[in-house]
């Protein structure tokens, strides 16, 4: 067995020239070995073609020639396809993929001759679902029966919670000394690929770029290494991520990983696409999952599903940051957005100029918040806090007017706050998503209406500097971007999770490369 989990790059290359170029580039970017898939070449001449790509291979290969019938791209009869794996056997291949449909047919076919260091990998794939333990369970021993040297099953992820039962399987399959390749296709499946060296899987796959993925939701393998860190991952590395739908725009893989490594904490922070709070926190309970990033639309959902909320969080009635307790495993909720944003928006208008910290720039001001969700619900709890007369905006006047009542301030719809400009010097936070990439041409307020704001702020940080901030901006105002309060919550949130002060610096140079 593999003492680490080795990382293999896919070749989807049409000709066997861009094949080579890309195992050199492979090789140069920290590869393992490479998966030749022999199915995307356009015109393969087997005796040819594996003999340039496996004579002068700059690193161990791993040949597969896929069928459609199991996801690939060859249409032909099983002969000709066999007899290509057999030659690649022959010529040095370290692995060989064939599909379980047919693996007794081509062990058959080879006649059980296998080099000394060769493995044959029989694989299964559902494009579909993932299907139960058991079921799984039962699956690795069909593959074992055939002669597979390793096991590989690739299913697909309807949920997240879907990935906990292949690392049940990986990981008893490693207790019982069985190489087994365990992954899960799609968004909600990414922590498959990333946290394989932690379940004890054999290898996982990244990709040269996000353009030549082989299956869905492979990452790039500089994603792999440089993002997650992967070649430090191990069993004992706690798990961190961001809980969101949608969750492929964050950046707070980049950040957190950045800041873990800088100071040697053994973590990783992951991506988490999740459909059900309540399922997914129930599904990985272990301690290995310690805490998470909570973002839309959960943020709400996350007072209910923690076992206790801090008063703030409550009072907000927002959870952005959940924290498993080691003593007793309980969920404890939090809201960083709170200070991270209102702290943002108040050294906005402070500027370079000191003043008295005692007293809140804020105080008295009309504070305009656009939206009424979680994050609009800190901003509006802390805005209060800090003596301003808060304004809550929303497309759904019901939900203004709920949050309006429960910290005491006035509601309107958004096309009410086109006209709604009662003093100059106005400060406007946007909390919604209106604006985010890729629809970067929206804005919820016309540039109009922003002549009354001395301030404006906009928690959506990709792009950087939005099209309201734009015209803020033009407008005279002073512009808060969301990238501000996403570096003061993600402090907050890292000092949860480590109990370690947050690299400030480091962060905020992390945060200005994006």
């Amino acid at each position: 067995m593999a003492t680490r989990t080795l990382l293999c790059v896919p070749l989807v290359a049409k000709t066997v020239e861009e094949m080579l170029s890309d195992m050199a580039e492979a090789k140069a970017k920290g590869a393992d070995l490479v998966e030749i898939r022999l199915d995307h070449l356009t015109a393969f001449n087997p005796q040819r073609d594996l003999d340039i790509l496996l004579r002068d291979r700059s690193l161990p290969a791993l040949v597969t020639y896929r069928p459609k019938w199991e996801g690939g791209e060859y249409e032909g009869d099983d002969e000709p396809r066999f007899e290509a794996l057999r030659l690649a056997i022959q010529l040095g291949a370290e692995y060989v993929d064939i599909e379980l449909k047919v693996a007794e047919n081509f062990v058959n076919y080879i006649s059980g001759q296998k080099p000394e260091n060769f493995n044959l990998i029989v694989s299964s794939h559902n494009y579909q679902s993932t299907p139960s333990t058991e079921e799984l369970g039962s699956l690795v021993a069909r593959i074992q029966a055939v002669g597979a040297d390793i096991v590989k099953i690739a299913t697909t992820a309807v949920d997240i919670a879907d990935v906990a039962r292949m690392f049940q399987v990986i990981v008893h399959c490693q207790e019982r000394q069985v190489p087994m390749i365990g992954l899960v296709m799609s968004e909600r499946g990414v922590i498959s690929r990333v946290l394989c060296p932690k379940f004890g899987g054999y290898l996982t796959f990244g990709t040269l770029d996000a353009g030549k993925t082989s299956a869905p939701g492979q990452p790039t393998i500089s994603d792999l290494l440089n993002v997650y860190n992967i070649r430090q991952i191990g069993p004992d590395t706690k798990v961190f991520g961001i809980i969101g739908k949608p969750v492929g725009h964050s950046k707070g893989p980049i950040l957190h990983n950045e800041a873990f490594k800088s100071i040697g904490f053994n973590a990783v922070y992951v991506p988490l696409l999740v459909d059900d709070l309540a399922t997914f926190l129930s599904t990985y309970s272990s301690p290995d999952f310690a805490g998470f990033s909570c973002t839309i639309p959960h943020k709400e959902a996350a007072v209910v599903c923690c076992d206790e909320v801090d008063p703030i969080a409550k009072a907000i009635g927002a959870v952005n940051t959940i924290i498993k307790r080691p003593a007793d495993g309980r969920l404890v909720g939090y809201n960083t957005d709170y200070v991270g944003a209102i702290s943002a928006v108040e050294d906005g208008i402070r500027g370079s100029q000191l003043k008295d910290a005692t007293v809140s720039p804020l105080a008295g001001k009309t504070f305009v918040v656009i939206g009424a969700g979680g994050a609009g619900k800190a901003l509006a709890y802390g805005a209060k806090e800090k003596g301003a007369k808060v304004v809550i905006a929303n497309r759904t006047y019901e939900r203004a007017k709920e949050l309006a009542n429960l910290i005491g301030g006035h509601a309107l719809t958004l096309a009410e706050l086109e006209n709604f400009h009662p003093e100059e010097g106005m400060i406007l936070a946007n909390t919604t998503s209106i604006g985010m990439q890729p629809r970067v041409n929206d804005t919820p307020l016309s540039k109009q209406a922003l002549k009354s704001y001395a301030l404006v702020f906009d928690a959506v940080y990709t792009p950087k500097v939005t099209r309201l901030l734009r015209e803020a901006e033009e407008s005279g105002a002073i512009v808060v971007s969301g990238l501000e309060m996403f570096i003061r919550q993600a402090m907050g949130q890292f000092e949860m999770f480590t109990g370690l002060i947050a690299p400030e610096s480091l962060m905020r140079h992390i945060v200005s490369s994006l």
